[in-house]
């Protein structure tokens, strides 16, 4: 008798055992750091990693590739803790507002509904803008004495847009600053990442996307044209985490804040430049960065 009752309390014991370690799942002692699929993300997110391996004891786990929607619907589903994302998008295409809002009004909608239709947390600004713009070679915008986006409406029926797949299809994408802009391109080619300057340097395409910290807009020597009716809404980077992680992990919230204005639109455009041109790996790019601007050791 006695030794079944021995029995009974060690299995008792072993399943609180290993509910106590569950609880939570990996998030009690591992963070998910998500990223998207070209250079920036991959520069923010190993950013994120570094800080988080570097000045907490938390494990941390980078998943990176992944398309703006994948990305958060892995944060909804908890898949992903945290991640470096952008106001644009958020109040573009995973709100769906398409109306012009000035940057603090995008940041404060952001926050706002973010929290209350997801349960996710915007935290404070890292500083820069990356926000969509349109690009050309120098001789096209000779040739056409293009300056605005007004300018390539008159002539974009000639002309071939290159650009990546969500650009093509977001709400706050090509479908309306067509509409804003009553533009129309020639033909619209889905062409991603660094095969976009590529696609224009060939002049297989005269009008190509770009980000505003692009650092191959400098290799290229592209001409940035001008929103001349604010179409793109502003795109400041961002942290964005779960409300269950920032309770659980306060000191993860501690670490992000500490990017708030830490990074230009020229030192965004010069890292990128570094992975992008000079081939170096993102991760010791970030973690140069880091160094530099005192935040880790």
């Amino acid at each position: 008798m006695k030794k079944t009752i021995i029995t009974v309390l060690t299995i008792m014991l072993l399943a609180a055992m290993l509910l106590s370690g569950c609880a939570g799942g990996s998030g009690d002692k591992t963070i998910v750091v998500g990223a998207k699929d070209y250079t920036e993300q991959d520069i923010l997110g190993n950013m994120l990693s570094v800080m988080l391996e570097e000045n907490t004891d938390l494990t941390v786990e980078y998943k990176h590739e992944m398309a703006s929607n994948v990305l958060f619907a892995a944060l909804q589903s908890g898949d992903v803790d945290v991640c470096i994302d952008y106001t644009g998008t958020i109040y573009g295409n995973y709100l769906s507002y398409s109306d012009i809002k000035t940057a603090d009004e995008v940041y404060d909608i952001s926050v706002k509904e973010m929290s209350e239709k997801y349960q996710l947390d915007v935290l404070k600004s890292l500083g820069y803008n990356n926000t969509y713009c349109l690009a050309v070679r120098p001789e096209t915008a000779e040739q056409y004495n293009l300056k605005t986006y007004s300018d390539l409406a008159k002539v974009s029926s000639d002309m071939v847009f290159g650009g990546g797949f969500e650009i093509l299809n977001r709400n706050d994408g090509i479908p309306n600053l067509k509409k804003t802009y009553n533009m129309t391109f020639k033909e619209e080619l889905a062409v991603e990442s660094v095969l976009r300057y590529e696609a224009i340097q060939k002049n297989e395409t005269q009008v190509t996307e770009a980000f505003s910290t692009d650092g191959m807009l400098l290799q290229y020597n592209l001409v940035v044209l001008e929103d001349d009716l604010n179409f793109f809404p502003p795109y400041h980077a961002v942290p964005v985490i779960r409300q269950d992680t920032a309770k659980q992990h306060p000191d993860v919230v501690k670490e992000l804040d500490k990017l708030a204005n830490a990074i230009t639109d020229e030192q965004m455009r010069e890292l990128n430049y570094q992975v992008d041109v000079e081939k170096k790996n993102p991760r010791e790019v970030a973690t140069a960065f880091l160094k530099s601007a005192g935040l880790i050791k």
